[in-house]
């Protein structure tokens, strides 16, 4: 149960335990946010997802707690995406790849961006093309869809942080309804 004045969020680690680099055992992040004052902290998977209440109202302020802590905890920067579970619920709903094929064959992923899209650079990007991928621009992410899987995706996550010159952080389907269901 929520006490007052108390919101739901997920936050979205970007980069941490991939490929042996800024290497983030789930108990120690989950004590540091403890130690923040945040509540009811769970975290699903290695990847660095996050789900927490908080009294704190403001989710750039939450990103530059939590940014701050890890740093001085573990050592190392990496940005932090916080959303309110109704705005992640949001990103769901409007989601433009529901169908069951895609779902089940595991193709659907949502860039979540951190910091608005730069205008000129997304008006670029919305003319480029990519073999066996599609995507939709939105004001908070990117739903994307790629037919051979995102680990031979041409359109992924530092593409498009270098594109549209964002932070940005990738989730599958099957992630971001477990964080759902978690909040």
């Amino acid at each position: 149960m929520i006490g007052i004045n108390m919101t739901t969020y997920v936050a979205f680690l970007r980069g941490i335990n991939v490929s042996g680099k800024h290497k983030v055992l789930m108990s120690e992040l989950r004590k540091l946010c403890e130690n923040l004052n945040l509540q009811q902290v769970m975290t699903y998977i290695q990847s660095g997802n996050i789900v927490f209440n908080s009294t704190v109202g403001s989710t750039v302020e939450l990103e530059e707690l939590l940014s701050k802590a890890i740093l001085n905890d573990f050592g190392f920067n990496v940005p932090v995406i916080v959303k309110t579970v109704s705005g992640l619920q949001e990103i769901l709903n409007h989601n433009p790849f529901i169908t069951d094929v895609e779902i089940l064959s595991k193709q659907i992923y949502f860039v979540l961006f951190k910091n608005n899209p730069n205008i000129d650079a997304l008006e670029n990007f919305k003319s480029e093309s990519f073999d066996n991928e599609e995507f939709v621009i939105v004001d908070t992410c990117i739903y994307l869809k790629c037919k051979s899987g995102y680990g031979k995706a041409k359109l992924n996550n530092n593409l498009i942080e270098r594109k549209l010159k964002v932070l940005a952080t990738t989730r599958n389907y099957r992630t971001m309804i477990k964080l759902i269901e978690l909040s």
